[in-house]
């Protein structure tokens, strides 16, 4: 099951059905099942306030995912800032909906066993992340 949870901010507007066939889809790619899978919008103190208390970072980011997997079968909490992905889509020229769409499958490659640590690990979650919004493109 995939939830859609708003903390302090308002829903983004998304087509909950059409990203959780996406998300399915880009699972199943991994070889991966689904499991509960919360999404949780919030603002950049909150997430900072969660990256300070879980992660001892100091920085305000634009996602942090909690990994609950069991096996193949992919579970997490994902929080997303509302207000660091519209900074960045501004950065990055792309619509905020581009960059939230990015930042979302974000986590599903994280929870399926992607990593971002190293800059050869992040210019390999770009790529990834780049396949999977072309196949949403396609739904």
């Amino acid at each position: 099951m995939i939830q859609y949870i708003n903390e302090s901010v308002e829903m983004p507007a998304l087509p909950k059905q059409k990203i959780n066939n996406w998300i399915k889809q880009t699972s199943a790619f991994y070889d991966k099942k689904m499991g509960d899978i919360a999404y949780i919008f919030c603002t950049d103190e909150r997430i900072l306030e969660i990256n300070k208390q879980y992660l001892q970072h100091d920085y305000y980011t634009d996602i942090i995912t909690f990994d609950y997997t069991e096996k193949n079968r992919i579970s997490g909490d994902i929080f997303i800032s509302i207000e660091t992905v519209d900074s960045n889509a501004k950065k990055f020229k792309v619509s905020f909906k581009h960059e939230l769409l990015r930042i979302i499958i974000h986590g599903i490659l994280h929870l399926c066993g992607q990593d971002d640590k190293t800059p050869e690990a992040k210019e390999e979650m770009i790529r990834k992340e780049n396949v999977a919004l072309e196949q949403y493109a396609r739904l």
